[in-house]
């Protein structure tokens, strides 16, 4: 918010890219101190017969930190959600739940867990039309991979049972969204060979709800962030070095299809 202009910029951006592949394009739009700002989705239907589906969200927040162009957090997530848009199209009017890909504004401070969130406003208006969400995925800096040994750390007590290669792509949440958590552990690793880890911890533990999730979980939906882990792992964590060089782009393109398969087990 404090850079306006940049942030329309990369909403007209988003908006752009996913209007080619066929979406009607959506905004829910509120304001922030006279300034209107908005999320964005697209929203894949299932079969015609099913009249009251259930919901998979999948999204990420397209705001930076101050000081930070965010390439890692979140233009990783940003390009996932976009990507996925583009590889799930063919699912409209086949699958068994509706799919809704969704980029969030107001994630980073001053508005994380406030009520300026964007993924707030959006999980809020899920659950007024009372839609059924099973699932939500944040995708939250998810494009930085290291192998060398002590690149990777944990809140305690985690240090003492993960390895210490950050080569590897995080699933985690709260205990409330614990079955979510093993289900996508288990079809992520059946179809993808990439390393992976996951687990549920209370959110007194540093790092469990500190994305978009969050706020899915505040109206009982079950939620949950796929990362890298972020200021764990990455040493350009809400710094001005977080630029587009420092993102892996092969690796974040495996994780991203990964996901897709994911996401086509559940709506099949």
């Amino acid at each position: 918010m404090r850079h306006y202009d940049e942030l329309e910029k990369a909403a007209r951006y988003i908006e752009a890219t996913l209007a080619p592949h066929g979406y009607s394009v959506g905004r829910q739009e509120f304001f922030f101190d006279d300034n209107a700002v908005r999320n964005i989705d697209v929203v894949i239907e299932p079969r015609a017969d099913i009249s009251d589906p259930e919901v998979i969200v999948v999204g990420a927040h397209y705001d930076s930190v101050v000081g930070s162009p965010g390439a890692n957090d979140n233009g990783s997530g940003v390009a996932a959600v976009i990507e996925l848009a583009r590889l799930l199209r063919d699912r409209a009017g086949t699958g068994s739940k509706r799919i809704r890909l969704v980029l969030f504004v107001n994630e980073e401070p001053p508005y994380f867990k406030t009520e300026d969130m964007g993924s707030l406003h959006y999980a809020r208006a899920l659950a007024e039309r009372k839609e059924r969400v099973v699932a939500m995925y944040s995708l939250e800096t998810i494009g930085f991979y290291s192998s060398a040994s002590g690149s990777q750390r944990y809140p305690a007590p985690f240090n003492l049972i993960f390895p210490d290669r950050g080569d590897f792509v995080a699933f985690v949440s709260t205990p409330y969204a614990r079955a979510l958590v093993w289900e996508t552990i288990r079809s992520f690793r059946s179809h993808t060979r990439f390393p992976s880890i996951g687990g549920v911890a209370p959110d007194i533990v540093p790092g469990i709800d500190w994305s978009d999730h969050w706020s899915f979980e505040q109206f009982g939906f079950p939620a949950m962030m796929v990362t890298d882990t972020a200021p764990f792992r990455y040493p350009h964590y809400h710094q001005a070095s977080d630029t587009p060089d420092k993102v892996d782009s092969k690796k974040l393109a495996r994780v991203v299809k990964g996901m897709e398969r994911v996401i086509r087990d559940l709506v099949q």
